[in-house]
């Protein structure tokens, strides 16, 4: 499965596209979309133009969200290291700026596995209130030796993360880290971490307001659920999040049989490869279970596949 809509929604705030001729109608209550359509390309629109447009409207310094979308990937564009640095610049006319969402690219604009990002450790350093942070596409990405005293929520979306950016995480001084979502893929994609790999995080010794734990789009989600299943994490997490992966009976039972599953507010595996039967176990650990969107094997001969949601 690949992206194929907009973020509609970030940080519990509507995303809508700016508009140079509109402005900024509602600076504290919608996150603004940059992004430069194929159409708007044609046309001779580069990002850089429509960035400084942007910035220069009077009530930018008071907006809370951005959404960077499409920065002219058409037009060859590939890496995000131009649009960093353009934020970076501008960090002292967006004092405001709470929410940041760096990609929010969609496949018929480019594969998430196609995606080029960079080193993004600026944008930290820079916007020094940031609170909720989220990037799509994994390569060449670096966090560098990221330190944050106000990050809230991190997301990194991919379709394979590879371990060096995980390590770059799990070394993060992130005080204040209530949301960590990892989209872990696949490793034909080059997400190439193991279960050994997230032991770290699984301890409970790193990120001590962590209320939400997301191992999520895994092709060995079984593997993660034995792991987590009785990890010590679980005794602080409010949320755990194993949905868009390859989850079966296996991993599944050992969810069912933990006796700290139970104390979660919210277990999500939804996209998931468990047997109805499986499934109806789950209507009896007394907590909010989402186990929705079951899908099939794939059969090749004698042999089975199991994909993740989101992976080229």
């Amino acid at each position: 499965m690949a992206i194929n809509e907009h973020l509609t929604e970030f940080a519990r705030h509507r995303v809508t596209d700016w508009k140079a001729i509109e402005g900024i109608a509602n600076p504290l209550g919608t996150m603004y979309r940059l992004r430069v359509s194929y159409e708007e390309g044609e046309e001779g629109v580069c990002w850089a133009d429509k960035f400084n447009q942007f910035l220069a409207d009077p009530k930018a310094d008071q907006v809370i969200g951005l959404v960077i979308g499409d920065w002219g990937l058409w037009d060859g564009m590939q890496d995000s290291t131009k649009v960093v640095k353009a934020l970076v610049e501008a960090a002292d006319r967006l004092p405001n700026l709470k929410a940041l969402f760096l990609g929010d690219v969609i496949s018929e604009e480019c594969e998430i596995s196609w995606l080029e990002q960079g080193d993004i450790s600026g944008l930290f350093r820079a916007y020094p209130q940031l609170e909720q942070f989220c990037v799509r596409g994994t390569n060449k990405l670096s966090f560098g030796q990221l330190q944050h005293q106000h990050l809230k929520s991190l997301t990194i979306q991919s379709g394979g993360l590879g371990l060096s950016v995980i390590k770059e995480i799990l070394a993060a001084q992130l005080p204040n880290l209530d949301h960590l979502e990892l989209w872990l893929g696949e490793e034909n994609y080059g997400g190439d971490a193991t279960v050994n790999d997230l032991q770290p995080l699984l301890s409970g010794n790193l990120f001590p307001k962590l209320t939400y734990l997301g191992l999520r789009d895994s092709e060995i989600a079984d593997d993660i659920a034995k792991a987590v299943a009785n990890a010590p994490v679980l005794s602080r997490l409010k949320v755990l999040d194993l949905s868009l992966g390859t989850l079966s009976d296996e991993g599944a039972q050992a969810l069912l049989d933990s006796s700290l599953i139970p104390n979660l507010q919210k277990l999500d595996i939804h996209f998931h490869f468990c047997s109805e039967a499986v499934v109806e176990k789950f209507a009896h650990l007394g907590i909010a279970v989402d186990t929705s969107e079951p899908q099939k094997e794939h059969i090749y001969g004698n042999e089975s596949w199991r994909y993740v949601a989101v992976s080229e």
